[in-house]
């Protein structure tokens, strides 16, 4: 990989930027990009489309999160980090559009130059672009953080960097990267990493910061205040360079956004009603039902709203780690899905009010479809036939139970899975051929009420079948430590999916997960058909061939019985300070990051 460092003086800079500049072939520069066709706004757009351009400034949003924190770094693997930090204390060369799958409009680069094949990209960066200390963002900086991120940084930047041959200044304000890899999202994906300021980092170890650097960044917002472990505290820039670029108008509007942390959810709900905090996601329906009528609901202070979107379910629940032997057996998982009693689990935690995730893209376009595979979806499969699981071709649907506590019919098949398997019940406890009693841990954070309620039930479902589970709770940091390196048997997995699967998918499900720490690939899944997909989809020059590579991945997933899954949440529950407003146009993606502060607003005169 070449990387090519200008540090000359700008007179020597310009001139060999000319110099290189030379040898291109002139591409046409643009504002924005989108994985398939045309972005969907013009050049000359105003605003994006669920942004008010008058939206007053000024107030605070306060939300609570449950644990702890030890890090304000969020671009390394150490430490725990508030994860809204990543996406509002930093800003990437362009900026994503949440009403449409995927594009990207100019936010520090003024213009985006792609190769005929996007074989490579080309960034010019906007010459009034600053970070909060008021010195300009440079392409050195652009260059450093690329680098910086793709080798020290957190195991999600890797990927993208190592298919990048080339990285060089091509002008002034212009920086361009070459792919060694076919590889259609890449010009995007190049487009979304975060921009750092490299002189904050000189002479300290990147990798192991925590708490004793608080970053300066380019973006609308600052850490003014924090106490590790207790708040973060984010003020508004009143000079923050790009106020007037369209993407940034109407967005960005309140003046402080404060996240409080919290020992546990109960604890979280009750500084809610408190007025501690001003906005609370809901995500059980029977509590958003039932436990929202205290006294700042009635007065009117506090309100409820429901915000619909067209995402993906994404996948929640409890994943099994095969990298353990008692879950590598998928007939094991299997038996652990049957096991799991949703119709009863859903019917105590949420009156049966919440519908249940069937696959990792359920409710879109993109989800597995009923019955066997079809069209170009089975041709894309086909190949693997041999090594897919049972339902992958055939047509598959979780098990249903009856909704009785007992779950007969299910505990049965369990039961034969197991012994498919080699595991039979022994004196009433399930056990192996040499007798070795089948149980297992499942891991929690501390304070995961709603989590830990589920895990109670199922493990008394599981005692009729002889198995042994038991919880095991820990606190943030720990957690994260112990899932960085798959140290556990089972534990409470979510994984939000886009419109718009890409790269990403390569670090949720790849292989290269197994082993390398740090991935979210947790099941530890090696699936040569789902590697497949993913390539499939990442260079599809059409929808079709898209939707059909997506769809075949899904039930490449889904079959692989890696995760019980629990509810989807086809819409958002927000109750929140009558002052805090939003637009009437919500966009496609709903309640989803870069909806919730950026385009929200408080009024005074409520």
């Amino acid at each position: 990989m070449r990387l090519d460092f200008f540090r000359s003086r700008p007179l020597k800079l310009a001139a060999a930027a000319l110099i290189l500049a030379g040898g291109f072939a002139q591409a046409e520069s643009r504002h924005g990009i989108a994985m398939y066709g045309d972005p969907a706004l013009p050049p000359d757009f105003a605003h994006l489309p669920y942004a008010n351009p008058d939206a007053p400034t000024g107030g605070r949003i306060v939300t609570g999160e449950i644990g702890s924190f030890d890090s304000l770094n969020p671009h390394i693997l150490k430490g725990s980090v508030p994860w809204q930090l990543r996406f509002l204390a930093y800003e990437s060369l362009m900026g994503r559009s949440y009403d449409e799958p995927f594009t990207l409009y100019g936010l520090l680069a003024e213009s985006i130059e792609v190769g005929p094949n996007r074989e490579w990209v080309e960034f010019t960066l906007r010459e009034e672009a600053r970070f909060s200390d008021g010195s300009p963002v440079t392409v050195e900086d652009v260059m450093w953080s690329y680098e910086t991120l793709g080798t020290e940084g957190h195991p999600r930047y890797h990927g993208a960097w190592k298919k990048i041959g080339k990285m060089e200044q091509t002008g002034p304000r212009s920086v361009r990267f070459e792919f060694n890899t076919e590889d259609r999202e890449l010009a995007l994906i190049i487009g979304m990493r975060p921009i750092l300021k490299k002189a904050q980092w000189e002479g300290r170890d990147f990798a192991a910061s925590g708490i004793d650097v608080v970053p300066i960044s380019s973006a609308p917002y600052v850490i003014e205040d924090f106490e590790a472990g207790r708040y973060v505290s984010l003020k508004r820039n009143p000079e923050y360079w790009g106020k007037d670029v369209p993407f940034r108008k109407g967005t960005n509007n309140i003046d402080e956004i404060r996240m409080e942390f919290y020992g546990d959810g109960t604890a979280q709900f009750e500084a809610f009603k408190a007025g501690e905090l001003n906005s609370n996601r809901e995500f059980n329906v029977e509590k958003w039902n039932s436990q929202y009528n205290f006294p700042a609901i009635d007065r009117g202070d506090m309100v409820k709203s429901i915000v619909p979107h067209q995402r993906p379910s994404g996948i929640t629940g409890f994943v099994m780690n095969t990298r353990r032997d008692i879950f590598a057996d998928w007939r094991v998982r299997d038996a652990m899905l049957h096991a799991f009693n949703f119709e009863f689990i859903n019917e105590a935690m949420t009156g049966s009010e919440q519908s249940r995730i069937t696959s990792y893209f359920s409710n879109s376009p993109l989800s597995m479809q009923a019955g066997p595979a079809t069209g170009r979806t089975a041709e894309l499969l086909q190949p693997f036939a041999d090594s897919l699981l049972p339902g992958a071709l055939e047509g598959y649907e979780l098990p249903q139970s009856d909704g009785s506590a007992r779950n007969r019919a299910n505990i049965r098949r369990a039961i034969d899975l197991m012994e498919e398997a080699g595991w039979t019940v022994q004196e009433g406890v399930m056990a192996n051929a040499d007798g070795t009693p089948f149980t297992f841990d499942i891991l929690l954070r501390s304070g995961a009420t709603e989590e830990g309620a589920i895990a109670d039930l199922f493990i008394e479902a599981l005692k009729r079948m002889g198995v042994e589970a038991k919880v095991i709770s820990i606190d943030s940091a720990q957690y994260k430590e112990r899932t960085n390196v798959y140290d556990f048997d089972m534990t409470w997995y979510r994984r939000g999916m886009s419109l718009s699967p890409g790269n990403e998918q390569r670090l949720y499900w790849g292989a290269n997960g197994v082993t390398e720490p740090g991935t979210r690939n947790w099941m530890g899944m090696n699936s040569p058909a789902a590697e497949a997909m993913i390539d499939q989809l990442l260079n599809s020059t059409t929808r079709e061939d898209f939707l059909a590579a997506t769809r075949a991945l899904d039930r490449v997933l889904t079959t692989g019985r890696y995760v019980i899954p629990t509810y989807q949440w086809n819409i958002s529950r927000l109750a929140h300070a009558k002052k805090l407003k939003f637009p009437e146009v919500v966009p496609i993606y709903g309640d989803w990051i870069g909806w919730q502060p950026d385009v929200w607003w408080f009024e005074e005169s409520e």
